[in-house]
């Protein structure tokens, strides 16, 4: 069986249950959504937290079988977590964060992130980078070291 179609799509972890948002992405596949929801809510339950979103790229065959892969949470829901802030302001300002996050924890954001499979020859200190632009951009500062 050859791979039909690939399809990207964003699910809660042990959470995935047949409905209109992955009908949409699976019913033209011929795919059965059921038995995708009960594989990936298998996969996920023991990993992530109930209700993390994850992202999931989903290789449908040409006889209605499919492959699927798990990656890793969004960078902005993991420093949401890290920063214990609700939801990313209206307006991002360096002047007026809405928030901290601490180099350990971008450290160790940048340890999940390097488990995607196009991320493993990623350097840390490359994808610690890429995350405090992305803590910037939504109005996050990173503390430099006790300063409070």
């Amino acid at each position: 069986a050859n791979i039909a179609n690939n399809r990207h799509l964003g699910c809660l972890a042990g959470n995935a249950r047949p409905g209109p948002a992955i009908g949409q992405a699976l019913g033209p596949l011929g795919i059965n959504m059921a038995e995708f929801c009960k594989q990936f809510n298998d996969r996920t339950q023991e990993t992530y937290e109930k209700e993390t979103p994850l992202s999931v790229q989903l290789a449908a065959m040409s006889d209605r079988t499919f492959t699927f892969s798990v990656k890793t949470p969004p960078t902005s829901y993991l420093l949401k977590k890290a920063s214990g802030i609700e939801k990313g302001p209206e307006k991002t300002s360096l002047e007026n964060p809405i928030g901290t996050v601490t180099p350990e924890a971008i450290y160790e954001i940048a340890k999940i992130k390097q488990q995607d499979d196009l991320m493993w020859h990623l350097p840390l200190e490359s994808l610690s980078r890429s995350i405090i632009g992305t803590a910037r951009s939504m109005g996050l500062k990173v503390k430099e070291s006790e300063e409070a």
